[in-house]
């Protein structure tokens, strides 16, 4: 492949060589997908997942707090609410 760039064939071999080329980085593209979907198989329910199988989204939205580390509370925050809950008003008809 490389010769003929190097030795400048005829015209008819540079466009063969494009095409070559371009076949080869099809292949590739198919097999690399490939082996991603085996690799997500196996890191499903895995603890923790290689960075390039994560979901790529935003850095702001990867850096977010969790649902569960929304929810949760300290023992004081806990207690404070616990001694004075929300009011509840009844509307008299």
């Amino acid at each position: 492949m490389r010769l003929f760039r190097v030795t400048r064939g005829a015209a008819s071999k540079l466009k063969k060589i494009r095409v070559l080329r371009k076949s080869i980085a099809r292949v590739y593209t198919v097999m690399h997908q490939a082996q991603k979907l085996r690799q997500r198989e196996v890191y499903r329910k895995k603890r923790y997942v290689p960075k390039d199988l994560r979901p790529k989204k935003t850095r702001a939205i990867r850096r977010r707090l969790s649902k569960r580390e929304r929810s949760i509370h300290s023992e004081k925050m806990l207690r404070k609410m616990r001694s004075c809950p929300p009011r509840k008003f009844a509307v008299m008809a």
